[in-house]
């Protein structure tokens, strides 16, 4: 979400939003439904604009990014045990799991996210 807001730019953020032209990224289920709030909770605080909201999401419209099937089937199991066993929230273990299962490097900017990654293996993004 750094990518939404001006002052969350960071060049980490900005070097993954330069890599998504050529890539494909994967999503938990949510994160539809987290990227829609953040944006409205955005628009709330006047950290954005409708108008800047609506140029974002045509943005993320033409990136490949695959939602990702099996993040509701494994929230009572596999999710819910990282989020103990690595003190994160659900939605952030939702991350962890899928990136784990597929073998995929992680996005993230959240400190406790990259320490639970490296604890289980999971190598972060690097553009």
């Amino acid at each position: 979400m750094a990518w939404a807001f001006e002052d969350e730019a960071n060049a980490y953020a900005e070097s993954v939003g330069d890599a998504m032209p050529d890539a494909r990224a994967f999503v938990p289920s949510l994160w539809p439904v987290e990227v829609a709030n953040c944006l409205l909770v955005g628009e709330r605080r006047k950290r954005t604009t409708e108008v800047k909201v609506l140029q974002f999401l045509a943005e993320v419209r033409t990136m490949t990014i695959v939602v990702d099937e099996q993040t509701a089937p494994r929230a009572w199991r596999e999710t819910l045990v990282l989020a103990r066993t690595y003190q994160l929230s659900v939605y952030d273990a939702t991350y962890l799991e899928l990136a784990s299962r597929r073998g995929l490097p992680l996005a993230t900017l959240d400190g406790k996210l990259k320490a639970a990654a490296a604890a289980v293996g999971v190598p972060l993004f690097t553009p």
